[in-house]
């Protein structure tokens, strides 16, 4: 059933991306627009059939409220004033984020990471204020189209973080304050290599310690499995001693004899 269901999620992805070929919508709209209807009841009897087996506890795991908000959004007519909302058809492709287990892991990683991502991002953001203001005072008067001001500061700053043409912004400052490259070269280096690596650091650590957990969650018996044993080892424990009493002569050991 779960395969089947990712088969669907990958089908009705491609023709929601066929539909925005207007060569494919002359020659086949219709046969689009019917496996995208098809897809959506599936959804809704697949929704519908986990929400009658779990009851109340379908409630109770964020992913089912994550499916359930996907295929409520893409149950919104989209006519009239919602019609902007038909594009959101293509949010049923992240219902492979909760089909498949290994995508929730990540995406679990992920937001057990968002604390100390949290942390580097106020870090970054520290430093990109800073060199902003520093910037404007310096290059406001040669290169105003781009250091004016500290919100335009603020935007060159973060397009050469990306690294988005950051060596013509460089090279226009260069042709008045030639040392210019000193404080280029220390921004990026701070603001691209050492934040992008610590976000790295952080995310990598917390997907170890998931798979960590996984591996430790399969490897520790569960508490269902110990109470099996013990319960077995108690059957077991009765039957020798009612064995014992119904045949002690041949049970016994020669020497007892």
């Amino acid at each position: 059933m779960q395969r089947a269901v990712i088969l669907v999620i990958v089908v009705n992805a491609i023709t929601i991306g066929c539909e925005t070929s207007a060569y494919l919508m002359e020659r086949a709209g219709d046969l689009l627009h019917t496996i995208d209807r098809v897809a959506l009841a599936i959804f809704v009897l697949e929704l519908g059939a986990r929400l009658y087996a779990y009851r109340a506890a379908f409630f109770k795991d964020p992913w089912n409220w994550f499916d359930a908000i996907i295929v409520a959004v893409a149950l919104i007519p989209a006519s009239g004033p919602t019609s902007v909302l038909r594009a959101l058809r293509i949010l049923r492709a992240l219902r492979l984020v909760s089909a498949v287990p290994s995508m929730r892991r990540v995406v679990g990683a992920l937001l057990t990471a968002v604390p100390g991502m949290a942390s580097i991002i106020g870090l970054l953001v520290l430093m990109i204020y800073i060199a902003a203001v520093i910037a404007t005072k310096l290059f406001g008067d040669i290169v105003p189209e781009r250091f004016d001001e500290l919100p335009r500061s603020l935007f060159t700053l973060f397009q050469i973080m990306t690294g988005d043409d950051w060596g013509n912004v460089a090279q226009e400052v260069m042709e008045h304050k030639p040392w210019a490259w000193i404080f280029f070269i220390v921004y990026i280096l701070m603001s691209t290599f050492v934040a992008l690596n610590l976000f790295i650091a952080v995310v990598v650590n917390a997907m170890n310690e998931d798979g960590e957990a996984v591996r430790q969650s399969r490897a520790e018996p569960s508490p269902e499995l110990e109470s099996v044993k013990r319960e077995l080892a108690a059957v077991n424990a009765k039957l020798d001693q009612l064995l014992m009493r119904e045949r002690p002569e041949e049970l016994r050991s020669p020497a007892d004899r």
